[in-house]
């Protein structure tokens, strides 16, 4: 069908099987186009897929925050002729959290054909396994680099939890996850709960809840591990 698939890929060095159903390999064969956030690491994954795959014969669009908007409105053009097309990001689920969100408001507006592809999301696991509110959370991406605004942004998310009853998520680069530890245990509240999810579907996953003040003491060093923070009354 000619379509734009949404593509998931591993959080990490996952077999494949463990995280992804096998009709998407189905679906991948078939399409020549991608568009995707990183060549070389896309290529991987689709080597990983198909072992067989004639990566040689495909077309790769790059996509990422240096991608002018003129080039984007004219990557969908093999879509408009008929051919099906992928987007396939760095890790998880395309368009959330995800430039190629973009991609997918063009494809929308032009009536074409969306079809949103089965595999992990991080913010979706790290909900389910925090024992926050499943019902009401949101993700709010990465947290202000200037100290005094990460602050009081950290307490707006807070006090958010508390009267909206709403888990907040939110992430950082993994080199900053220890300092943005720091500052959580520093501002929020000593009975407010703080889950820390890292490595999802990973051999190594790490996922804990505890109070701010249960975790002094017994944060584990996080500086090269992807994370998700969620924080709840």
């Amino acid at each position: 069908m000619a379509a734009l698939y949404l593509i998931p890929v591993t959080l990490g060095d996952t077999p494949l099987e463990q995280v992804l159903p096998s009709y998407n390999r189905e679906v991948i064969v078939t399409i020549r186009h991608f568009i995707v956030e990183e060549v070389r690491t896309a290529r991987r994954f689709l080597k990983k897929v198909d072992r067989e795959i004639d990566i040689d014969a495909l077309t790769f669009y790059p996509l990422n925050k240096h991608t002018s908007p003129e080039a984007i409105s004219g990557y969908l053009t093999p879509l408009e002729q008929g051919e099906p097309m992928g987007i396939i990001s760095e890790a998880g689920c395309p368009a959330v959290a995800d430039p190629g969100a973009d991609v997918v408001a063009i494809a929308q507006r032009k009536g074409l054909e969306v079809v949103p592809l089965v595999g992990p999301s991080s913010i979706i696991l790290s909900v389910m396994a925090s024992g926050f509110n499943g019902q009401s959370f949101a993700f709010n991406g990465y947290l202000p680099i200037e100290p005094d605004e990460r602050v009081r942004k950290l307490k707006v998310l807070e006090q958010r939890s508390y009267t909206e009853q709403q888990t907040q998520l939110f992430i950082e680069t993994p080199y900053r996850n220890n300092k943005l530890v720091e500052e959580i245990l520093r501002t929020c509240k000593p009975h407010t709960r703080l889950c820390i999810a890292a490595n999802l579907t990973c051999p190594d996953t790490y996922v804990h809840t505890r109070t701010v003040s249960e975790w002094k003491g017994h944060v584990p060093d996080l500086s090269k591990r992807p994370c998700i923070f969620l924080i709840y009354k």
